[in-house]
């Protein structure tokens, strides 16, 4: 009898900049073998892409993680607002590139709220309504409103690959390592 590999999951998100990244990629490694996927983390090593001394960091980082993505057969990505109104922009554009090679993209936010109100309370008393009723910045820049976890693009491409983003409101002492929406979406992934 042929066995059967196990799903490889790309554990995208800011998790890589918490004080202890390493713990949290054990927890989500273990979350993800419980149910029989392997959890792939951004600061794994990987097999064909070996520290380059004669590259930027910076440069062999991303091929790495790319070689990371191209391997993997779907994507959970920690989609919590990171150091604005929005996900992290790495994690954003991981998620992209998943998508657009045709994966698995499932994604957890650990604020519940819609992305108007987290943009309106960064921007302050810069926001004001137009007279169409329409939020606008200080530069007059209309504000994303369509009532979704974050802009429209990375809600869009989260439901048109067939996945989910899990929204729950966590308190902020443990927004970076309440794991319950990871494993809502492992779970999900898992029963595929």
């Amino acid at each position: 009898m042929v066995q059967k590999r196990a799903m490889k999951v790309y554990l995208a998100g800011p998790d890589v900049f918490l004080p202890d990244p390493l713990g949290i990629a054990e927890r989500k490694r273990a979350i993800c073998a419980a149910h029989g996927l392997t959890g792939i983390f951004p600061v794994d090593a990987h097999p064909q892409h070996p520290e380059e001394a004669e590259l930027p960091r910076w440069l062999w980082i991303y091929r790495r993680n790319e070689a990371h993505m191209r391997d993997a057969d779907a994507v959970i990505a920690n989609l919590t607002p990171f150091r604005g109104p929005s996900a992290d922009a790495g994690t954003i554009y991981e998620v992209g590139f998943m998508r657009a090679l045709g994966k698995k993209v499932l994604g957890y936010s650990n604020v519940a709220a819609d992305f108007v109100p987290r943009t309106l309370g960064f921007l302050g008393d810069a926001a004001r309504r137009d007279a169409a009723g329409r939020w606008r910045d200080a530069a007059e820049m209309a504000v994303e409103d369509f009532g979704l976890a974050d802009n429209l693009m990375i809600d869009g491409g989260i439901g048109e690959a067939g996945g989910v983003l899990v929204r729950r409101e966590v308190p902020q002492a443990e927004r970076w390592t309440d794991l319950v929406g990871f494993e809502t979406c492992v779970r999900m992934l898992a029963a595929r």
